[in-house]
């Protein structure tokens, strides 16, 4: 039961980094012209492992 709830707190959490991901890209793009990086992409991998971790 707890392995359920656990993967599907990682799907939400990993739909919600995508959501926001994309509506940061504007901010993304703005900040890379500045010369700063946010590391969005990170999170994402991040949290994208453990998602799949919990596939297997």
């Amino acid at each position: 039961m707890i392995s359920r709830v656990y993967h599907a707190t990682l799907f939400a959490l990993y739909q919600l980094c995508i959501v926001i991901g994309i509506a940061a890209m504007p901010l993304a793009i703005a900040a890379r012209q500045a010369g700063f990086t946010l590391p969005i992409h990170r999170i994402l991998a991040t949290v994208e492992d453990a998602y799949e971790a919990t596939q297997r």
